[in-house]
């Protein structure tokens, strides 16, 4: 077993403190090199969240390994690099340096206002060129002399270290094995700090920083790992100790409503406040009714604490300082758009005047001054991000900070980090450099596409090119079995945050409903629908019963207008692409396929009529016309095969060529041939065309269209 396969995802949030469970199987270390054995310590503390946050925290170990151009044994720092992620990182992730060139970076040191200056002398000591950079946070490993380090920002740990009189809680939970050190901004000087308190006292097992988190030692990677399990479960017992009965965040206030009537709330509320927020381009609306939040944001000290804003770093880089407060009964009127416009703009002048007041001579330029947090008494948070990890993530992060005050309460008073220092981390030019790092967000970041008949050749390689250029997707299909394993699939490939599945009827107009209402609640609006749920059937107009015309109309007529009126709705506010795949038949006619044609057909002139009412909202319609899209194709695999090559006295095994022989360019069709022109009219490259009709048949005289 690799490191990497001992856990596959990240456990579930807790919901209160606990102690963390022992994940580590001696059995499967001993059978890893020493920079192995790193990752899979690594992986077992990234992956569980009472250890630390998505991101955050690093590790280390210092391992002798040969020298790349002399042979000869050095010690090298192997350390987690900057903006990776422990859960889920692999080798690649950490970087190493040369250990005596990292201790020499002392003699180069000329003071914390020269901090940043030592991280770029980092990159001289990189070990075997590597090119993972390094975080702000390696000295603070490099200078503790002892093999193996810990650097976490566990919840239970965090409450200690954000809390009133934190140094005497330290005190009392950890006794003298844990000492303590003041608020101080990551960097060279807080290394030497902790490399002079360690040596002043040996038997520490590791040190508490206020407002931030714990890093702990030991001389073997196993006992490294144990000793953090051991440090965060003694922190959990304290605070659960002493908080013994009383009710957390001062009781209940608010009575939440039933989870009914939160999602008719959340469906209704989610898509203004995405539409508000995404002015500098498309963001994810994510719903948070977990019970942590809900605790919260029912409690008498909620609006005390959320005002305060976060303490540890990693909480507010992620959800910026404070979060922003909605009012639940006004949100319950016909006012709410207008008090969700009011409410962001006053924020943003919030966040501007905090920007002006903290702002150093040097600072990087204001960033987004949108919330990424958004808390509803009652009701639960939305946290609104540029795509759906990221707003996942905010959640994640600020549920921590929940727990962190839900502690720090519990033991005496939370306290926030001081204004200026949080504005100095936050536009921190390296914090800047980190994020000019990022690639560049793809075409469809942001942006959200609906596609019925998702579990078909066609609706899955639209899927698949809309993830492929960074948007999210909501899967329906009434095959509730090819769905899970389409859905699955593209989840293990590009995620699982952008990719939701849900069972769909078409033709149920309360299942269609439903579903809209919940891709709503999942990501807070649809920007591109794609209507591509279909059958096929012929047969002679004698032979065409009633039942087979009305089925045909059901699906390619009807299911086609209830999911697009669904669609319609949620588009006004913002504008949007409607792309219906029909077909070559609806322009052409075909032998015994009238009630398939006419449906078709049906749907072209549904499209026609939605190009003109949608244009004054920004809703742009238009149409693909496939043809003959044997290979990988549901439809191509019943009695619809059978038919065609009946009706042209063909061998099933002849149909594909026939039809390429019969095009133009004598070429077959397949799905992703069918998905780029669905991805080309949902772009902006396609922003200035609406009510057209793009053929993908390699050709075919009979349907150029008039």
């Amino acid at each position: 077993m690799s490191a990497s396969q001992k856990l596959t995802s990240r456990l579930a949030v807790p919901s209160a403190f606990g102690w963390p469970v022992d994940l580590w199987e001696p059995a499967v270390a001993a059978t890893l090199s020493d920079a192995e054995c790193l990752l899979y310590r690594s992986n077992l503390l990234g992956r569980d969240p009472t250890l630390t946050n998505y991101g955050g925290g690093n590790t280390s170990a210092k391992l002798v390994m040969p020298d790349p151009l002399m042979g000869e044994p050095v010690e090298v720092l192997w350390v987690k690099g900057s903006g990776g992620d422990l859960g889920s990182m692999a080798l690649d992730g950490f970087a190493t340096l040369y250990m005596d060139r990292l201790r020499r970076l002392e003699t180069r040191y000329r003071g914390r206002a020269f901090e940043d200056e030592m991280v770029a002398l980092q990159s001289h000591c990189t070990f075997a060129l590597n090119p993972r950079p390094a975080s702000i946070d390696t000295s603070l490993h490099a200078f503790i002399d002892r093999p193996h380090v810990d650097h976490l920002h566990p919840d239970a740990v965090i409450a200690i270290a954000a809390a009133k009189q934190s140094q005497d809680l330290c005190h009392d939970c950890f006794g003298d094995s844990v000492g303590w050190l003041g608020w101080q901004r990551p960097g060279f000087d807080l290394g030497l700090r902790l490399r002079d308190a360690l040596k002043s006292n040996p038997h520490w097992r590791g040190v508490i920083l206020q407002g931030h988190g714990l890093i702990c030692w030991a001389d073997t990677s196993e006992a490294c790992y144990r000793n953090s399990l051991d440090l965060v479960g003694m922190a959990a017992a304290f605070i659960s100790a002493r908080s013994g009965d009383r009710p957390s965040f001062g009781g209940q206030t608010v009575l939440p409503p039933t989870e009914a009537r939160r999602d008719a709330f959340f469906t209704r509320i989610a898509p203004i406040l995405r539409a508000e927020l995404s002015a500098q381009g498309w963001k994810i609306a994510r719903v948070d009714t977990s019970a942590p939040v809900l605790d919260f944001v029912c409690s008498r000290d909620f609006a005390r604490l959320a005002a305060l804003g976060t303490s540890c770093p990693d909480h507010f880089l992620r959800t910026k300082i404070r979060p922003m407060v909605l009012d639940a009964d006004v949100l319950e009127t016909e006012a709410a758009a207008d008090h969700i416009a009011q409410t962001v703009r006053y924020y943003r002048e919030a966040y501007a005047a905090y920007y002006s007041r903290c702002r150093r001579p040097d600072s990087p330029a204001m960033r987004d001054s949108a919330p990424v947090v958004i808390l509803i008494p009652g009701y639960g948070m939305v946290t609104v991000a540029d795509d759906a990890a990221t707003a996942r993530i905010a959640g994640e992060y600020y549920t921590n900070a929940i727990q962190v005050m839900r502690g720090a309460e519990a033991l005496s008073a939370y306290v926030a980090l001081d204004e200026q220092e949080a504005f100095d981390i936050e536009y921190w030019a390296l914090e800047e450099a980190k994020l000019r790092r990022l690639p560049k967000p793809g075409p469809f970041a942001g942006r959200v596409a609906y596609i019925t008949g998702a579990a078909g050749g066609i609706g899955c390689a639209v899927a698949e090119q809309v993830l492929d250029r960074a948007g999210s997707v909501v899967l329906a299909d009434i095959d509730a079995e090819r769905l899970e394993a389409v859905s699955s699939g593209l989840a293990q490939r590009f995620g699982a945050d952008r990719v939701r599945a849900i069972a769909t009827d078409v033709t149920d107009e309360g299942s269609v409903q439903q579903s809209f209402d919940q891709a709503l609640r999942e990501y807070g609006g649809i920007d591109i629908f794609v209507a591509n749920a279909g059958i096929a059937s012929a047969a002679p107009i004698e032979d065409t019963t009633l039942d087979i015309w009305r089925h045909n109309f059901a699906v390619l007529s009807e299911g086609y207008f209830l999911s697009v009126r669904e669609a319609f709705k949620v588009m006004k506010a913002k504008g949007g692409s409607i792309v219906f795949v029909a077909s070559k038949n609806a322009l052409a006619a075909s032998t015994n396929t009238s009630a398939y044609s006419s449906a078709k057909a049906a749907e072209i002139q549904l499209a026609r009529c939605l190009a003109l009412e949608g244009a004054p909202h920004g809703i742009r319609v238009n149409v693909v016309n496939p043809d003959a899209v044997i290979r990988g194709s549901h439809i191509w695999t019943g009695a619809w095969r059978q038919e065609r090559a009946a009706a042209y006295n063909l061998d099933e095994a002849e149909l594909e060529d026939f039809y390429r022989q019969r095009s133009l360019l004598k070429r077959s069709v397949y799905p992703e041939d069918v998905a780029q022109a669905v991805i080309f009219l949902s772009s902006d490259a396609a922003g200035k065309s609406t009510g057209n009709i793009i053929n993908v048949d390699a050709g075919h005289a009979a349907s150029f269209t008039r």
